[in-house]
């Protein structure tokens, strides 16, 4: 039987444990689809870049990648980093070049709560915390403008210049999305993280780029927060909390801090989008690729399960992800845990409970 609509999907399951969640939300999408009566079905073409690709090739991915990549639905990403690579080389040699190049400008991370999953948070015992990290995906300080010179000098005296880059359009773009989020939310509140008390240039032009889209949402709550505050705030006050907007390096560290506050990084999920749709968006876990448990069957495989919902909500599959979503939640409340959030379950056991909930979603 031919289904009805098929996404195409590049699977780039890359370093580490990255292989392994892949596999993982594979399996649950696979199941997913098989039980969707035709309606839809997945048809994936794996790509073997990464670390050992590298090794082999002096390059993370093929020099035509984007090419081959372009013409995808969406992208479903693992792990990338080794130890026998420098993270910067692997860094901007696969993620950050496809994120880049493909203008996936929002990336957005849900931080979410699960039954049976203990929070070093006390209060989440009590409240009902749910809110998400917006992260300006393109600019800012992970824009990659900079050089290192004078080496010659000798030992010690090198020279390294990094620049972080602010532009109106980017600022706006990722601001009104955010309140474009805001506005589907039961708080509708927005966020936003600056340090334009020391940052005197590019977050004074962040704040004031918030003032002026603000004024277009009237009925969106909003406040402008420190980033040391913000920090802060997660731990104290996150019930305050709906959407977060921020800068590439405020949202990425903030984003992590949330994550460990629901219980482990292994749970978190995120995408990175091309709101245009010019380009495929990506989804990935971001728990990076973990060396020491990689291949052992260890990982936390949820983060990437969570973030194949998030891509079924780009394809218009809401339903459906709240289907994963339930399933997931299914799982941990009875238990079934991998060891990094305090259960003994494998990462096949993981996924299998998943899908065994997938039938009373």
């Amino acid at each position: 039987m031919t289904a009805e609509q098929t996404f195409q999907i590049a699977s780039i399951p890359a370093d580490g444990v990255g292989v392994e969640v892949v596999e993982c939300g594979r399996a649950v999408l696979d199941a997913l689809a098989a039980r969707s009566s035709g309606r839809f079905a997945f048809d994936w073409r794996e790509f073997p870049w990464g670390s050992a690709y590298y090794a082999e090739h002096g390059k993370m991915m093929d020099e035509d990648g984007l090419e081959q990549l372009k013409d995808f639905d969406a992208i479903y990403f693992g792990a990338v980093g080794w130890p026998t690579v420098p993270d910067h080389v692997s860094l901007w040699g696969l993620r950050l070049r496809i994120c880049q190049n493909f203008d996936q400008w929002a990336n957005v991370r849900p931080v979410e709560f699960l039954p049976g999953i203990a929070s070093p948070l006390r209060t989440a015992d009590r409240d009902d915390l749910d809110w998400v990290v917006v992260r300006e995906n393109s600019e800012g300080e992970y824009a990659g403008l900079g050089g290192r010179n004078l080496a010659g000098r000798g030992a010690g005296s090198e020279v390294a210049v990094q620049s972080a880059l602010f532009t109106e359009v980017g600022c706006e773009r990722i601001m009104r999305f955010a309140f474009d989020l805001a506005r589907t939310r039961a708080r509708k509140k927005v966020s936003s993280v600056t340090k334009s008390n020391a940052q005197q240039y590019g977050m004074v032009l962040w704040d004031e780029v918030f003032e002026r889209v603000a004024a277009d949402y009237p009925d969106v709550e909003t406040e402008s927060v420190l980033v040391d505050a913000m920090a802060a705030k997660f731990v104290l006050q996150p019930e305050d909390l709906s959407v977060v907007v921020a800068t590439n390096l405020h949202a990425d560290i903030l984003s992590d801090l949330g994550s460990a506050i629901t219980g482990s990084l292994g749970l978190a999920a995120s995408a990175n989008l091309n709101p245009e749709r010019r380009f495929p968006s990506m989804f990935e876990p971001v728990h990076g690729s973990a060396p020491d448990i990689a291949g052992q069957g260890l990982c936390n495989p949820l983060g990437a399960i969570g973030s194949a919902a998030l891509m079924l909500e780009h394809f218009g599959l809401a339903d459906e992800a709240k289907t994963v979503r339930r399933a997931v939640e299914a799982a941990t409340g009875s238990g079934t845990r991998t060891r990094d959030v305090g259960g003994t379950a494998t990462s096949e056991e993981v996924t299998n409970a998943v899908i065994a909930n997938l039938e009373n979603g």
